[in-house]
């Protein structure tokens, strides 16, 4: 690697010794790692401008809020704690998942569950990928399950996202699957069952600070779908036709459930999209 940035520096500062050659490929080094960190803030800068104008727009005082899960998410929840104690809101908080329940928690925001808050008001969560007809590919964070419940007990389910989550179909930037939530015991036959019907491959999502599979809040594993690409589909009876196959509880596509998409982008700015 040395010898090729020296290759790259003009003919006077080869010549010049070997301390400017280093101090080149120093500031050099610096500059690249100072440009990849100001990408970095701009996707979370990104997040946070969606996640506040969504929680600006739709959560009102003396509601039930649905909490969804991911980096997004935190943002909201941030946001949300920041208006209860500003404004006096009076809200109920539904997670979607354990982390969702942490965040809720540590912001000393009401903690509620279904049992006592059966229909909600609006849920905000974030998507994997949105396309240009609202259908949304959840579940990369493993609590597609929780999730699409408490959406599907929500009024109106708001989404929030950067700009690399804006697709005009699916699979076109995200590119690690659907995810599908199934029973242990039957996941090599969905696996087989589904690579048949509609091609692709399927592969169950392992762990990484443990051996094995993902577990789920839930108890159950994920099959993660890398569906053929080249193809139209027809996400809604792709969706029903895999939920009627036996151990499957859950899929990571939902279909005619958003209401709205905030998507933050680059710039600061925040584009919308409904239903």
């Amino acid at each position: 690697m040395f010898r090729q940035l020296l290759h790259s520096l003009s003919p006077s500062l080869v010549h010049s010794g070997r301390r400017n050659s280093l101090a080149y490929i120093t500031n050099r080094a610096l500059f690249s790692t100072q440009t990849t960190a100001t990408a970095k803030m701009s996707l979370e800068e990104a997040k946070k401008c969606a996640a506040y104008k969504a929680v600006d727009e739709y959560v009102k005082d003396n509601t039930v809020v649905g909490v969804g899960s991911g980096s997004t998410v935190v943002y909201a929840v941030h946001r949300i704690a920041e208006r209860v104690k500003a404004e006096g809101l009076k809200l109920v908080c539904i997670p979607t998942s354990f982390q969702a329940r942490q965040l809720i928690i540590e912001h000393g925001l009401v903690l509620g569950d279904l049992e006592c808050n059966p229909r909600l008001d609006c849920a905000i969560d974030g998507a994997d990928e949105v396309d240009a007809k609202m259908v949304l590919i959840k579940g990369g964070g493993g609590c597609l399950l929780q999730e699409k419940i408490v959406a599907s007990c929500a009024d109106r389910l708001v989404v929030i996202a950067d700009y690399t989550k804006d697709s005009a179909k699916l699979g076109q930037q995200y590119r690690k699957g659907i995810p599908i939530e199934v029973a242990p015991m039957a996941y090599v036959p969905i696996k087989g069952k589904v690579e048949s019907r509609f091609g692709g491959t399927l592969k169950l999502r392992m762990a990484v600070a443990k051996a094995g599979p993902v577990v789920t809040d839930n108890g159950n594993f994920i099959l993660d779908w890398s569906f053929p690409a080249d193809k139209e589909h027809d996400w809604d009876a792709v969706n029903r036709d895999i939920m009627m196959i036996p151990g499957v509880v859950d899929t990571g596509l939902f279909v005619g459930m958003a209401t709205k998409a905030y998507f933050g982008q680059q710039d600061g700015s925040v584009t919308e999209r409904s239903a």
